[in-house]
């Protein structure tokens, strides 16, 4: 009974770590813009064909986007301003 108990703690522990490594991340201000309307903002830019990735990182989403003639872009947007930095 001890080693089930046992194994059934190291399970839920292992389950529950990424979860908890994903809380250490840092989160927008409450006073950011929402994504859509940057996303919005980059959809409106020249050349725009679709949009590959945004990632949340150093206080700033940064969005990798390719253009009609096939050139990839990377923008970092400022998420309060909603401008790129």
């Amino acid at each position: 009974m001890s080693r089930f108990l046992l194994a059934t703690s190291v399970a839920v522990l292992l389950a529950a770590a990424p979860a908890l490594a994903a809380d250490e991340k840092p989160l927008p201000p409450a006073n950011a813009k929402k994504l859509s309307e940057i996303i919005a903002k980059v959809e409106q830019r020249d050349g725009f064909r679709y949009v590959k990735e945004v990632d949340w990182d150093s206080g700033a989403y940064t969005v990798t986007y390719y253009t009609s003639d096939k050139a990839k872009v990377e923008i970092t947007y400022d998420p309060v301003t909603a401008e790129p930095k």
